[in-house]
């Protein structure tokens, strides 16, 4: 299951680590859920995921991020396998979305945070500093 551990997954910007820790909340309480209420926080984990990622790409356009298209291709990415299960999640067939979130999302959040996530926040830090 994904957890937050602060010396692992803090990056040192306030923004980013807040939402690190509402979405590996979410998606703890997702893989614990049962089925009546899987769909409901499959629906919020994919919004805030949304969000989320758009406002890393708002920042990322703002702040002229050297690797934003490496980095925003990857969210669409991943908010596309989201939404493929989301599909399969309103239509009442829970298995595969259910597998992703335990066995996938986990591995992908610790190595997206810490390479491109990671890369983000060193450039915004170096921003402020500016």
């Amino acid at each position: 299951m994904i957890t937050f551990q602060e010396d692992r997954h803090t990056l040192g910007v306030a923004e980013m680590d807040d939402t690190h820790r509402e979405f590996v909340a979410l998606a703890a309480a997702l893989a614990t859920a049962d089925n009546e209420h899987f769909p409901a926080l499959y629906a919020e984990l994919f919004e805030h995921t949304r969000a989320h990622f758009a406002a890393e790409d708002a920042r990322m356009r703002a702040t002229r991020f050297p690797a934003i298209g490496e980095h925003t291709n990857e969210h669409q990415r991943v908010l596309g396998e989201l939404m493929a299960f989301n599909r399969s999640v309103q239509a009442g067939r829970l298995q595969l979305a259910r597998a992703y979130v335990c066995e996938s999302l986990p591995g992908w959040f610790d190595l997206h945070l810490s390479t491109m996530d990671s890369a983000l926040a060193a450039h915004l830090k170096r921003m402020n500093d500016i």
